[in-house]
């Protein structure tokens, strides 16, 4: 939910905002008012007889010192509130964030994985932002804070959440067919709720197949589903076993998903696109090694 300012840097960029919104105010008063005075100051029937103005020496020298000032004021302002932007604190917990299409994952300094970004109240919290296909954008309304995510280079955000809640968090760069579909939450909580949602996270995962977790971790779920439906890409329900038609080399023809094409669908997606569905699957060649892929493939069989 969005509920106004919801951080320490979105009071600031808010602060930033009104003082150049007032001045724009009183800008447009001023000139509106003193436009209207001189049509009617200096209409034809007041004036019939055009007068040659040489001009006013003091007056060009005000019209030109004070908006000068105004917007040096402006500027200031702003780069005032953008420097605490850049400005990291040392003591910043860092989470590193993985944008693919079209999903969000946050993974904790203790290896811990969410597809929420859940955050301490009063902690100051660095993103650390990456890209695994397209460019992406990370947005924050309530928190006031934007950042794109750009395949093959390191971005750095943070924030400081200082009332407890739910965000919500958007990309706000089109990035493909699901863009819209690309949200996530921010959960600010009190510390010991944070603690508490740590430690049962953490043994959720110990419990939790390896094979799930690699499905959530790598953003499979946001184009394959678990329960049948159908979304971007086929489902992963009854995969293992299943016969299906799929084109290689732009010829259709019907495969039977055993392990090799499953490891194979995984490393080279487009080698095999199954007819119906878009190849737009990422290649995770070079991202997940063979026991990971083997542990997905061992989980895939027994979603029957």
């Amino acid at each position: 939910m969005f509920s106004g300012a919801a951080s320490t840097i979105a009071t600031k960029v808010d602060s930033a905002f009104l003082f150049i919104l007032v001045i724009c105010v009183l800008m447009l008063l001023l000139i509106t008012f003193l436009m209207v005075f001189f049509v009617i100051k200096y209409r034809r029937d007041k004036n019939p007889i055009p007068t040659n103005i040489e001009g006013n020496f003091l007056l060009e020298v005000v019209w030109t010192v004070v908006p000068t000032i105004l917007v040096i004021a402006m500027f200031y302002y702003g780069w005032i509130g953008y420097r605490e932007m850049e400005t990291i604190p040392e003591d910043a917990m860092p989470v590193k964030v993985t944008a693919q299409m079209w999903s969000w994952s946050f993974e904790y300094e203790n290896g811990t994985r969410s597809d929420e970004l859940v955050v301490p109240i009063n902690q100051p919290v660095k993103l650390e932002l990456f890209s695994r296909d397209v460019l992406h954008s990370l947005f924050v309304p309530a928190f006031r804070i934007k950042k794109d995510v750009v395949p093959g280079i390191r971005t750095t955000l943070w924030f400081t959440g200082d009332e407890e809640g739910t965000y919500d968090l958007l990309c706000t760069e089109y990035c493909g067919l699901r863009h819209s579909d690309m949200l996530s939450r921010v959960v600010v909580m009190s510390q010991d709720a944070f603690a508490s949602w740590m430690a049962g996270k953490t043994a959720h995962e110990a419990a939790e197949p390896a094979g799930r977790q690699l499905l959530e971790s790598q953003g499979c779920l946001g184009c394959h589903s678990l329960d049948g439906s159908r979304i971007v890409g086929p489902t992963l329900k009854g995969i293992f076993g299943r016969k299906g038609r799929v084109l290689t080399d732009g010829a259709e023809r019907d495969v039977v998903a055993d392990e090799d094409y499953l490891r194979r669908s995984i490393v080279k997606p487009n080698a095999d696109v199954v007819v119906g569905y878009p190849p737009i699957m990422p290649s995770q060649e070079g991202i997940l090694s063979d026991e990971q892929i083997d542990a997905i493939i061992e989980y895939l069989k027994t979603l029957q």
